[in-house]
Parts: C-alpha cells; sequence; structure tokens
C-alpha cells in the first residue's frame, strides 16, 4: 500500500517517522525448494486505515485494435492517464491470474528527491494489475513491467513487487525518476537528459531459498553484466541482463535483470561515485533509517527467525543499529514450508524477540499485542516508537498465493484470501480458475463507511475489535475455530483437487466456483457462531464456565456463577505505582 516515508535529511525524529509509515504492507517469498510440495508461494498483507478488503476480479476479454484502456490511481480513484489496450487479457482473482502468475507489493517511498507529482503516468497499483492481465508468467511479467516503466511516467513511490508463477519467485524493486535531476555545471558535463519513467533491478530468489521485503528496498549490490557477459551473449550463458538486451530474457539462466540507467542515473544525481559494482540499489534510491529499521526489515527478521537458525546475529541491525550486521536478501530455511506455516508466519507480533509486543504494558492488562496509531509519541523530550509488527490492525485483507505447477493452471493456482489482522482472520482458498466471486468477497458488498451483514470484512472486523478488549483470554477461542477451518480447508483442497484436475472447461469452472463458494460460505457460517459465542462468554468482562462443550447452568437451570481473574501482576502493579495511596486499604 502507499506509504509517505521519504527521507528527511536527518530533520524528523524516529515518532514522525514511524507516523508517516503507518500504511504499509508486509510480502513474504517461497520457492520452489524451500517448499514441502514443491509448490511456489508468495504472501502479501494490504494494510491501510482506509482500505476495504474485498477481492477483486477482473473477466478475461478480448479487445478490437484501437481499444484505449483508462488506468485508475488505485489509491486514490483519480483518472490518470490512456493506454492501448491489448488484444486479449487473462482472468484476475485478486492478485493472481489464471495462469497461475502472482504479483504482491510494498511501499519504501525512497529518496525525498525523487518525491514529486507527475499529472497522468501508471501507478503502482495498476502496473500490477495491468501486468496480471497481460502476462503468463514471471519473466513475462518482468517483461511487461519493464516495458510499462520504459514508456510511461511512473505516478507513485519507491516500490517493491513480489512476483510468482508455478516455477520461480522474483523480487521487482523501482523507483521513479525525475526528468532532469541535475541542473548547472554538473548538467552541462554529463549532457544526460532524463525522461520521467524508473530505474529498477530484478533478482530471482535462488531455489532453495526464502525473501521478504516490509516498506524498505531490499536489494543492495547485484550482479552486472561485464567481460563474461559480453562474451557469452550469443550463448544464452549469461546469468544477468539490463533493460538493454531484455531479449535474453527467457533464457533460464538469466537470473539478474535491471534497467540500464539504474547506476548513470545515480551518478548524474550525485547519489553514487565508486565503482559499478559497489553500486547498491537500496543504499543509493532508499538510504536506511531508523524507521526503516525498525519497523520494515524488523518484519522481515521475524520471518527470517522463525524458519532458520543463526538469524539472531541481525536482530541489533533490525532493532536500529545500521552499523551492525546486515540481513541478507535471502535465506535458507532450516526445514520445508508448507501452506499452513505460510499462513502462520504472517501471524507474528514479534514473539520470541526482544521486540515481543505482548511483553510490556503497552498491551494492556490482557497482553494485548496491538499498539493503537500514531506510533511515535514524545515523553519529556525523548522520542518513543509502539513496534510495527507483520500483524496488525489495520489490514485490509491478505493472502499466501499458492502456484502449484504440476496441476491445470486454473486449478493449481490457489489465492488464500482473508481480510482484516492476519492473526485473527481465515484464508480461505478461492481458485484462480474461478469466474464468480463469493458474495462475503464481492467487490460493492459494503465499503469503509457502509456496514454490511454479509461482508466478512465487517464480520471479521466486529470478532477482531471485541477480542482486542481481553486479547489473551478470547484469541484461545478464535484460534481454535480459525485452525479447525483452515484444516479443514486445506484437506478439503487435497481431495477436490483429484476431482477437478480430470475436468475443463465449462464443467470445470462450475466446480471451482462451487468448491470456492461454499468453502467462503463455511467460514462465515463458522464465524457467526464465534461472534455469538464470544459475547455470550465474554459479556461484561465475566468468563463464563463451560463443560461438555456448553455453557453450565445450576440445578435449576440458571447461569453458573462466572469466572473474574484478576489482572495481570505487572499491570496491577503499574496501578499501584500511579494510584496505589488512594487505592490503598487502610
Amino acid at each position: 500500500m502507499k506509504v509517505k516515508t521519504f527521507l528527511a535529511a536527518g530533520l524528523l525524529g524516529a515518532a514522525m517517522l514511524f507516523a508517516d509509515a503507518a500504511n504499509a504492507c508486509t510480502n513474504f517469498l517461497f520457492t520452489k525448494g524451500a517448499t514441502k510440495d514443491g509448490s511456489t508461494m508468495i504472501t502479501y498483507a494490504a494494510d491501510s486505515h482506509t482500505l476495504y478488503g474485498e477481492l477483486y476480479y477482473r473477466r478475461a476479454a478480448n479487445y478490437p485494435a484501437g481499444t484505449m484502456f483508462q488506468v485508475i490511481d488505485w489509491d486514490s480513484g483519480t483518472p490518470l492517464i490512456q493506454i492501448p489496450q491489448v488484444a486479449h487479457t487473462y482472468s484476475v482473482v485478486g492478485n493472481m491470474n489464471e495462469c497461475q502468475l502472482a504479483i504482491g507489493e510494498t511501499t519504501y517511498g525512497g529518496r525525498e528527491e525523487l518525491a514529486h507529482e507527475i499529472e497522468g503516468g501508471i501507478d503502482y497499483g495498476s502496473l500490477i494489475y495491468l501486468t496480471l492481465q497481460r502476462a503468463r508468467n514471471a519473466r513475462e511479467a518482468i517483461l511487461t513491467l519493464a516495458g510499462f516503466l520504459s514508456t510511461y511516467p511512473y505516478h507513485s513511490e519507491g516500490e517493491s513487487f513480489s512476483i510468482c508463477d508455478p516455477n520461480e519467485v522474483w523480487i521487482f524493486e523501482l523507483i521513479g525518476k525525475r526528468p532532469e535531476p541535475v541542473k548547472g555545471d554538473l548538467a552541462k558535463k554529463l549532457k544526460y537528459k532524463y525522461k520521467d519513467g524508473a530505474v529498477w533491478v530484478a533478482r530471482r530468489i535462488p531455489d532453495g531459498y526464502v525473501s521478504g521485503h516490509a516498506n524498505q528496498a531490499r536489494i543492495t549490490q547485484f550482479p552486472q553484466e561485464g567481460k563474461k557477459f559480453q562474451k557469452a551473449k550469443g550463448k544464452g550463458l549469461h546469468s544477468v541482463i539490463s533493460s538493454a538486451h531484455l531479449d535474453y530474457l527467457f533464457e533460464p539462466e538469466v537470473e539478474c535483470v535491471y534497467s540500464s540507467d539504474v547506476i548513470t542515473y545515480a551518478r548524474a544525481c550525485g547519489w553514487f561515485n565508486g565503482n559499478n559494482e559497489e553500486f547498491s540499489f537500496a543504499d543509493t534510491y532508499a538510504p536506511l533509517t531508523f524507521s526503516g529499521l525498525r519497523g520494515c526489515d524488523a518484519r522481515v527478521y521475524a520471518m527470517f527467525n522463525r524458519v532458520a537458525t543463526g538469524m539472531q546475529r541481525y536482530e541489533k541491525y533490525v532493532m536500529g543499529d545500521p552499523t551492525a550486521e546486515r540481513m541478507p536478501l535471502w535465506v535458507k530455511p532450516d526445514h520445508k514450508i508448507d501452506v499452513r506455516e505460510a499462513m502462520n508466519l504472517m501471524r507474528d507480533h514479534y514473539e520470541g524477540t526482544a521486540m515481543d509486543m505482548s511483553k510490556d504494558l503497552g498491551g494492556g492488562p490482557f497482553n494485548c499485542p496491538y499498539r493503537w496509531r500514531p506510533m511515535g509519541f514524545e515523553i519529556d523530550g525523548h522520542s518513543y516508537i509502539h513496534e510495527r509488527a507483520t500483524s496488525t490492525q489495520q489490514t485490509g485483507f491478505s493472502f499466501v498465493a499458492q502456484c502449484r505447477g504440476w496441476l491445470p493452471a486454473k486449478v493449481g493456482g490457489i489465492l488464500w484470501f482473508g481480510v482484516d489482522d492476519t492473526y485473527s482472520t481465515v484464508y480461505c482458498p478461492m481458485y484462480c480458475g474461478i469466474t464468480e466471486i463469493p458474495e462475503c468477497f464481492r467487490q460493492g458488498n459494503g465499503d469503509m463507511l457502509t456496514y454490511s451483514e454479509t461482508a466478512a470484512f465487517w464480520l471479521f472486523n466486529r470478532v477482531t475489535n471485541f477480542v482486542y478488549s481481553r486479547y489473551s483470554d478470547m484469541i484461545v477461542d478464535l484460534q481454535k475455530v480459525q485452525n479447525s477451518l483452515e484444516e479443514g480447508f486445506i484437506a478439503d483442497v487435497q481431495k477436490f483437487d483429484q476431482r477437478a484436475k480430470g475436468s475443463d472447461g465449462d464443467a470445470l469452472t462450475r466446480q471451482l466456483n462451487e468448491f470456492s463458494g461454499r468453502a467462503a460460505a463455511k467460514m462465515m457460517n463458522e464465524w457467526n457462531k464465534l461472534d455469538k459465542y464470544l459475547l455470550v462468554k465474554y459479556i461484561d468482562g465475566n468468563i463464563k464456565k463451560e463443560k461438555d462443550g456448553k455453557f453450565e447452568r445450576t440445578a435449576s437451570g440458571m447461569a453458573v456463577f462466572p469466572m473474574q481473574p484478576h489482572y495481570r501482576e505487572e499491570w496491577q502493579r503499574m496501578i499501584v505505582r500511579d494510584h496505589g495511596d488512594v487505592i490503598r486499604e487502610k
């Protein structure tokens, strides 16, 4: 999601930087060799205080020559420019198309000098959804993105894309250019005029590894073409290419692609003057700040720390020390990861780290691991921050996109889709071949200012916001239903795959629509039951007693007197420190 985090040259304190980074997203990337079943996966949490959680759908279509497409800014709904439409577009369910191509994003803002208003152009959201409609795999997606960025002005800020198909996973980072970044003598010396567009780098995640990005540019140094490339250029043996040689992109050996001016533009701006091999995209276009480490890279660290040993060596770095050992772009996990674990990796409040949000008094008497905005504050001249974890209250929607190349495309691709906070959502299986969106996820079924009884977004928010009030107790009840649903969906998918892979055409489409529709209906039914159950059990701060799956009654049929557990001791001590002289028994 869009986030205003341009560098402020040291003029802004940590509190201000964290306040600006409130709208943000998290992506994790998993290659075939890192997963139990050989699927590729990317995750995405669209975190915004104004984004409504619904499942977008774009139908496949054919267009006559000369058709134009109106680009609409995803964040604001503002019309931008018109571009030529292609002859055929693929259907897209959320952020995955019918070919099992999936794309996610996080916005990192970048250099303040590159922040400028562009009339027209293409925004980051349109880049995603236009590419999904036009590309069949990750490399076609890169080619499509490169084409857009070299043809039209770029309307948005610095951006990181996760791109995956059934075989490969890539990270693609870009930032827009100003038309004339330098003036005066330097401009005359360089004789280099830049047009609007973007500089970018794309890297394939090595098979067997996992990666992530969370509102901070992550690609530092990268392989560049040199003598070896020039000699092998005609033989398809190279591993890196610039945008000047994109005709080689589909050689499987190519693992890094970058815009031809990504370094020369930085030189023209006066941001880099070293040798080419020393060039770091992230350090040049999005230099590290305290908020970039603590509020952004820390989320990637939390995932790395849960899947691989030895990650604690990077904790000092992500807690805000840029001089400490830097965290790598990817790591090799200790074990193979399945889709259930991928879901749970999106559920994180820094548990097991020094930043654990459930441990300090900010969690209230019931250890709630959430902090209301703003994220920064100042007391007695000192600036402080609340942590920004992967699980956060303002998530509109999130997903785990799973691509399984051993199945027909429309069956192999599943968007495990959920709304609201990742920790409390249910990931519901939406096959990429569906042509009907379940009513609970349908666009237009409610919005951020319009409540709908049938919308998953409002039901999940109603439950979650109640759970926040007595978190340590109520989250246990929520997780029982969550686990039952997700484990049941995974088992159902395995059975359904075997039936569906033998079908095609309209029969297959009907089966996919029915399966995903039933899953969504079951989720809504169980969550409505949970909503009522929690209200009955926890009304007025009491906790009703249960026996054999039912609330206990006395012999005469009355409710058994409820449990009334104390606040946790740390919270009671805080009350005493604050007000003990008044409330102490005399």
